[in-house]
């Protein structure tokens, strides 16, 4: 079995991208500079404050050193729960960062020329109110949109959230976790009836299997995945099972990889199904007492239902999906497929899944597909047993998905579907009665259509970079600088989004405020403010409360609504806390003095005293199952019961195969994928303000098979044309055997237009979660 030092093997992954740079005669300085930057963190610090990194869903615990009032430093906290004072490279460089020479730090106007000159607050405010205000007065609430982020801190979500679903009256409230993580709500919410995972990260340390899906853990959530590493090599025999089309660092130490076609892998679970059960590998007592088998059928009249079906009928469904079969549509052989079905199921097994699982047009039934096999397995609610997605953004979890920040949502597991939910929040936020629309409002893409269309006269875009980050991103840049439309949009810098922008509004940085990040495994952690903001710079909640007065004063949010509810974002936070009471997530407990002591709780914690729960919906840790409307004096010490289902029972789905959107064809006859890597994050709006993370990753590039490369003439450090049915990217070529034959890959990260990949991808999206298919497009790839 292959063996490698740990710390050798996360050099190693943390170098991998920079030594294919370096072939092309880049020099390769990230590990000196990372080294660098750890020792400098030790010295001239006058002050160590506890705080939150401010990049990915991990969450990472950070001390920041603080002398003269300025961030000097930055290290891991060693008091961290969960993260024990590791961070990656990117976090070392949060301080550049924060004191980039570009920081947004004036508001500005876009001038009859169509250009950006600098205005005061109030004459900025001034016209950002009376565009709103005009719009709504004559087009009505829904002529309006918010366009949030996973980034924001949570009170900031929830106030937006409140301003415009209970005060302007419209549901067109969305943000960018709709890009990443919608699917894993969807699956979550189908499966057992309320999102986010029951799991945590303690569950690392008990895993016996590790089955990871289209996730690259190495690169993208490092911390985390160096405590996989840990586990792996201190534990006894554990395996781990790879699903990703492309060959990933994970691979090196992968007990078994499956590489299917992209976009054909739904017949790939079915079969890991098919091959428990055939081997009698499950569990029939947790299947029989704890689940329930359902499928969607199509009746005469188009409509479709959701029906019952028992265990019998599941079998016979999955007879379609033998090992021989699904290595016939996935291209993965079926001894691999049935080699990854037996280490499942021996458990206990931990699955993590990220964007090639979600960022699909079958991405919720892909989630449910990995629930099915925990749910059959019995690998649930027990040390080491658990379904997990992680998160890309620090905030999704919490400040968007939690906070009900999405167009059909309300906070904290409501739907405004729901009359019952619709008459709690009107009640707790104090708006009109009938306030808050019944109709979900515009997803991310119907958004970003109906400014394309003219449905949507303003929008306020927060923290985020739509401009390049929505996929098929060409119309939706002009619909943004259209003059039919106004957008206004709060930033920290400037971004492919401001530079379109008719209002651009100077916004606090991580540490220059206040607020909570909510992360992957349900921890609320508070993030103090520290710094002062540049210039004019202000909190993106000081903004927001600005905004909501104005529209107060021009009569199209009722007066007193909300305006002079709050005054800080501990205000907001005991609001928060009081809409949480009787729900699965709450925590009513999580206050804000413990926020400030404490490094993070996990919810629900339903009061003061409760430390924050491990795993949800087992009796004897979950709080709810002890107290509330969820209590069950029934359950024996560690039993389970999924109590946001109304029959407590969860959901093994029954899904028909379903193939991409755009497949391959003889006139685009490559798979492009897009995704991350090491040195950067999202738009590289934060990571290129670090000369060192710049020259370790200085240039796009795309990833092709050398069997590809030899038909198409290329070499590395060739250019190439990448043209699907939208539009074309030139980018610098990289031979390598990662991606399969048939397959490119390009990272998104960077901003210059010939390699915004963005003009490239689909914008196609899932029906039931509205997520976009960014992993599977077809494209041509030429030489330039």
């Amino acid at each position: 079995m292959y063996t490698m030092n740990r710390r050798d093997f996360i050099k190693a992954t943390a170098l991998a991208s920079v030594a294919a740079v370096a072939a092309v005669g880049v020099d390769p300085t990230l590990a000196r500079v990372v080294q660098a930057a750890g020792s400098r963190a030790e010295g001239g610090v006058d002050e160590w404050v506890k705080s939150v990194c401010r990049f990915c869903g991990t969450g990472c615990g950070v001390e920041l050193g603080i002398t003269g009032g300025k961030l000097v430093a930055l290290r891991g906290d060693q008091q961290h729960p969960t993260t024990k004072g590791l961070v990656c490279a990117k976090a070392l460089f949060l301080p550049k960062i924060v004191y980039s020479k570009d920081r947004l730090t004036t508001p500005q106007i876009r001038n009859a020329d169509g250009v950006l000159e600098d205005a005061t607050w109030d004459e900025a405010m001034t016209l950002v109110a009376d565009k709103f205000a005009e719009a709504i007065e004559e087009y009505g609430p829904n002529s309006v949109a918010y366009y949030g982020s996973g980034q924001a801190f949570s009170e900031e979500s929830y106030y937006a959230n409140r301003l415009f679903k209970g005060g302007i009256g419209t549901n067109n409230v969305d943000g960018n976790p709709r890009l990443c993580m919608a699917s894993a709500v969807g699956g979550y919410v189908t499966t057992y009836g309320k999102d986010e995972p029951m799991g945590s990260y303690d569950d690392i340390d008990h895993a016996q299997t590790f089955f990871l899906v289209g996730s690259n853990t190495t690169e993208c959530h490092p911390v985390l995945f160096n405590r996989i590493l840990e586990r792996y090599q201190t534990g006894d025999r554990v395996r781990i099972i790879l699903l990703d089309p492309r060959k990933n660092p994970i691979r090196k130490i992968a007990s078994v990889h499956l590489d299917p076609i992209p976009g054909y892998d739904l017949p790939i679970f079915h079969a890991m199904a098919y091959v428990i059960i055939d081997e009698g590998l499950y569990d029939p007592d947790f299947v029989d007492q704890h689940t329930v088998f359902k499928k969607v059928v199509k009746k005469d009249d188009g409509s479709t239902e959701v029906v019952d079906v028992d265990f019998e009928g599941y079998k016979e469904f999955l007879e379609e999906f033998t090992p021989a079969k699904a290595a016939e549509i996935s291209g993965v052989p079926a001894a691999k497929i049935k080699q990854a079905a037996k280490i499942f199921a021996k458990g206990p097994t931990t699955s993590f899944w990220t964007m090639g699982l979600n960022q699909r047009t079958a991405g919720v039934w892909a989630n449910n597909l990995v629930h099915n096999l925990h749910l059959l397995t019995g690998n649930i609610g027990k040390p080491g047993a658990t379904p997990f997605s992680l998160t890309g953004q620090p905030n999704a979890c919490g400040g968007v998905r939690d906070t009900g920040s999405l167009a059909h949502l309300l906070p904290y597991g409501r739907v405004v579907a729901k009359e019952a939910h619709r008459q709690q929040m009107e009640a707790i936020w104090g708006a009109e009665p009938g306030r808050i629309q019944p109709k979900p409002g515009l997803h991310t893409i119907n958004m970003f259509r109906g400014l394309a269309a003219g449905d949507v006269k303003a929008m306020l875009v927060l923290c985020t970079n739509p401009g390049q980050s929505l996929p098929n991103v060409t119309p939706y840049r002009e619909a943004m600088k259209s003059e039919d439309s106004f957008m206004v949009v709060l930033d920290a810098y400037p971004t492919r989004t401001t530079e379109l922008a008719d209002v651009v509004l100077p916004a606090a940085m991580w540490s220059e405020k206040e607020g909570v990040y909510g992360m992957s495994e349900r921890r609320y952690q508070l993030l103090p403010k520290l710094l002062t903001p540049p210039g004019e710079a202000r909190p993106d909640l000081e903004i927001l409360m600005d905004f909501a007065a104005r529209l107060e004063e021009r009569g199209v949010v009722p007066a007193g609504y909300i305006a002079d509810k709050f005054e800080t974002p501990a205000d907001v936070w005991e609001e928060m806390m009081l809409a949480s009471k009787d729900t699965a997530y709450d925590f009513t407990g999580i206050t804000r003095d413990r926020l400030r002591e404490e490094r993070g709780i996990r919810w629900p914690a339903p009061n003061e005293d409760h430390p924050g729960t491990a795993r949800r919906y087992v009796k004897g840790e979950d709080p709810l199952l002890d107290e509330g409307p969820y209590a069950d004096d029934s359950l024996a010490e560690g039993d389970t019961k999924f109590y946001a289902r109304p029959d407590g029972r969860a959901v093994i789905w029954l899904r028909p195969m379903k193939g991409p959107a755009e497949p391959t064809d003889d006139e685009y006859p490559y798979v492009l994928s897009t995704g991350r890597v090491l040195e950067h994050w999202h738009t590289g709006t934060m990571t290129m303000k670090a000369p060192e993370l710049l020259r370790a990753q200085p240039a796009a590039f795309i990833e092709i098979n050398p069997k590809d490369a030899k038909e198409l003439g290329l070499r590395t450090g060739d250019m190439v044309r990448i043209t699907s049915r939208r539009g074309e990217a030139v980018i610098k070529a990289r031979v390598i055997d990662t991606p399969r034959k048939g397959m490119v890959f390009v990272p998104w990260h960077w901003p210059d237009m010939p390699s915004l990949i963005n003009r490239v991808t689909i914008d196609a999206f899932d029906p039931g979660s509205k997520q976009p298919e960014f992993k599977v497009c077809a494209v041509q790839l030429a030489k330039v």
